[in-house]
């Protein structure tokens, strides 16, 4: 699948003393360096393309991509892993809702998350691949876990399982792996529960336990399938769709596993303990955004509370002051949309541009180096924000000494806040 392109990033004087760039393993609650060696291999879970970009997804890409930034400034070579579940329940059930054919559905939501991931300055993974296009490699996978006896087959209901019903959907055996849990550290109650709320089916009959995911859905009549070999039709599990496309990017382990708070679990448990059984491990940490509210509840495509990316475009609003807006906010705070964050955000690029555009200013040594400690620390972009209105402030000063301006100052505050937090002034 053909990613956006990427961004101009700016190079940035080397540091003397490179942070270590340190963040929240969401399994110890600790501040971890996730990549301490010279490269940095990560995946991002990506969308189900039944409906556009809202600003909760944003929020969460353009934390990630903050983190990519500052492994780049640090002198890392970056991998960038991300997927498309384009094919999936809900994405069928939109368009049979509203009459579109599920591929075409599925094409125009991509074409528009593309735009606004370019708009906003986002990082392109170096792989993006569509649940379809992985389905060889989820069948080569599925097999070869039936074959190791870490998956097993469930009868299909009447009517499914195309021509060769018998063959039923498949299962991962969660008992083939003794470190499943290690991920979010929950209790059997309170994953089960998560389970059946996030897409799961525990009271599927025939299931060896209540909490093994699907790994190959059998043929259901009006559902796309494809040929899955000795799996027979049908198409892929979610958890194992990204599990391979992972494991194919990146190798295994890997860095870092990214994305919301609510993919902690299932998703992020169930796609490294297949990884385990596939590899030798998926990643090492695990990082999540917090989710972002608006009109009081979590923003969700099932409620249709959402805020769209290309609605705040098509009304004019800067893609920048969108993303100064996302960046006002820590990426693990819990948080609501409103139009005052829009405001302060098309305000705040105001007064940056103002303030880089004359003939020198306030040395900005520290600056850079404010903001480069701040991303070090767990992503604090609000903080780095500060250090950044901080120099705007003094820049801006009508009454301030200008006789120790530098006049290469501007200049510098310019390509940090771009290469760094991705804004273009």
């Amino acid at each position: 699948m053909r990613p956006w392109p990427a961004p101009q990033i700016p190079g940035l004087p080397r540091p003397v003393e490179p942070h270590p760039i340190r963040v929240h393993d969401s399994t110890t609650g600790e501040l971890v360096e996730a990549a301490p060696g010279p490269t940095a291999r990560y995946y991002v879970c990506g969308i189900t393309p039944y409906d556009a970009t809202h600003v909760g997804h944003a929020a969460t890409y353009v934390a990630f991509d903050l983190l990519h930034r500052a492994w780049l400034d640090a002198g890392k070579d970056v991998t960038f892993v991300s997927n498309v579940t384009d094919v999936d329940d809900p994405l069928l059930e939109r368009a049979e809702a509203t009459g579109v054919d599920w591929r075409a559905l599925a094409e125009d939501q991509i074409a528009l998350f593309r735009e606004d991931m370019t708009a906003l300055g986002v990082v392109p993974p170096a792989t993006w691949t569509g649940a379809v296009e992985s389905i060889p490699a989820v069948v080569d996978a599925v097999e070869r876990l039936l074959a190791d006896g870490a998956a097993y087959r469930v009868p299909v209901e009447p009517g499914a399982g195309g021509d060769d019903p018998h063959l039923g959907d498949v299962y991962a055996d969660l008992t083939a792996d003794p470190a499943f849990g290690a991920v979010s550290r929950l209790d059997t109650e309170t994953m089960t529960t998560l389970f059946a709320e996030r897409g799961g089916d525990p009271q599927r009959e025939g299931k060896k336990s209540p909490l093994d995911p699907v790994l190959w859905r059998r043929e259901r009549p009006g559902e796309p399938a494809w040929h899955g070999g000795s799996l027979g039709t049908g198409r892929p599990g979610w958890h194992i769709e990204c599990a391979v496309i992972a494991r194919d990017g990146l190798g295994l382990p890997f860095d870092l596993q990214g994305g919301g708070a609510d993919l902690l679990f299932p998703h992020h448990e169930m796609s490294t303990s297949h990884d385990r059984l596939l590899g030798d491990g998926g990643a090492r940490v695990h990082v999540h955004a917090g989710l972002v509210a608006y009109e009081g509840e979590k923003m969700s495509k099932s409620r249709g509370n959402l805020v769209f990316v290309s609605a705040l475009r098509e009304a004019g609003i800067d893609p920048m002051a969108i993303r100064l807006a996302l960046l006002a906010h820590h990426y693990r705070s819990e948080w609501e949309w409103t139009d005052a964050d829009l405001a302060a955000g098309a305000a705040r690029l105001e007064r940056w541009r103002a303030a880089v555009s004359g003939n020198g200013g306030p040395d900005a040594t520290a600056t850079l180096a404010a903001v480069r400690a701040a991303l070090a620390t767990d992503l604090d972009a609000p903080a780095a924000l500060a250090a950044v209105d901080a120099w705007a402030e003094r820049a801006l000063d009508p009454a301030r000494d200008t006789s120790g301006d530098d006049e290469g100052a501007p200049g510098v505050v310019a390509r940090t806040v771009d290469a760094l937090l991705g804004i273009r002034l």
